[in-house]
């Protein structure tokens, strides 16, 4: 049943889901305008060239992101023209309504967990061919990100067990309530965890290789190429402590049921900082790679003394 009111009481929850647009939008443009600034090099090292696994995970997390901001930007644009409607929206029936709002809430609750399972196989790649292809490290990679990728999936699944959805035009404008038991929601928003232990363990072996090739390799080419792949990593590490500790921050009662300005920013630039590490510096993980050894390979026409053994691994994947 839809509910219909007046009720002044109702406008500032009316002015926050407003003002969150605007993060949302932002989160959004920045996808796309990063995937237009990294056409290029997409275009030359991943399209052009043979396929592997690697690029596969690329395509699918990029276009996954751009999918994701479109259906962002899509529902904001219903949300916004309801503004001007008095009657709702006129695209979906009052009956489509619920089910539209739980599938936009599914979309979004396992859109991190999949595509982080996708980042963690390219960290797999990475760090295995840093430690020169050990199969012993890499089954304990595998079998570490699977245990932590299940155990993610497991809370998210639990989590939404209560999930539901209620259509309500409050003051002329339409907005779509995502109800579920309080103790569920904490229980997705802290699925963040697993994922968090799999991600200081993938920084730990890095940083632990790169300071060890430090010490025994004092040539240019090899700290170089260590130092690549460690500050692209450190980059994607951050924004993903940024957003963990922010998802994990909204389970206070404090933020989850206040609606006031300080909130609203909290909530604003946790999505922001999620769609930075999913869909930003996740992608940029493998394209910085394929960027660099097609650097390496320019230069071992020219200088055959360059070994390429780790990034030939990576590329070959």
């Amino acid at each position: 049943m839809t509910i219909v009111s007046d009720d002044p009481t109702w406008w500032s929850f009316i002015s926050s889901s407003s003002f969150i647009n605007y993060f949302v939008a932002a989160s959004s443009t920045m996808v796309i305008y990063d995937w237009a600034l990294t056409f290029g090099q997409e275009f030359e090292l991943i399209l052009r060239r043979r396929w592997s696994f690697m690029s596969v995970l690329y395509i699918c997390v990029r276009y996954i992101g751009i999918l994701f901001s479109a259906i962002n930007i899509l529902c904001m644009c219903s949300q916004m023209r309801s503004l001007l409607l008095t009657g709702g929206m006129q695209r979906f029936s009052l009956s489509q309504l619920p089910m539209y709002c739980i599938i936009i809430w599914y979309i979004g609750t396992w859109t991190p967990v999949i595509v982080n399972a996708m980042l963690g196989v390219t960290m797999i790649a990475r760090i295995n061919a840093m430690y020169l292809g050990s199969k012993k490290l890499l089954i304990f990679l595998a079998v570490t990100l699977l245990a932590c990728t299940i155990t993610s999936g497991v809370m998210v699944v639990i989590g939404n067990l209560t999930v539901s959805a209620q259509e309500a035009i409050l003051s002329g404008h339409y907005i779509c309530f995502d109800s579920m038991n309080m103790h569920m929601t904490n229980l997705t928003y802290e699925s963040v965890i697993s994922t968090a232990v799999w991600e200081i363990l993938a920084l730990f072996l890095t940083v632990w290789i790169v300071m060890k090739h430090f010490r025994q390799s004092r040539t240019g080419s090899a700290i170089e190429r260590f130092k690549m792949l460690t500050q692209s990593h450190v980059f994607y590490f951050l924004a993903f402590a940024a957003m963990a500790s922010l998802r994990i921050g909204s389970v206070s009662l404090n933020i989850m049921t206040s609606l006031s300005m300080g909130s609203d920013v909290f909530s604003g630039i946790w999505a922001i900082t999620e769609v930075l590490q999913l869909f930003v510096l996740g992608p940029r993980l493998i394209l910085s790679i394929r960027e660099y050894h097609a650097k390496l390979v320019a230069n071992t026409r020219a200088d055959r003394g360059i070994a390429m053994t780790s990034f030939s691994a990576f590329q070959a994947s």
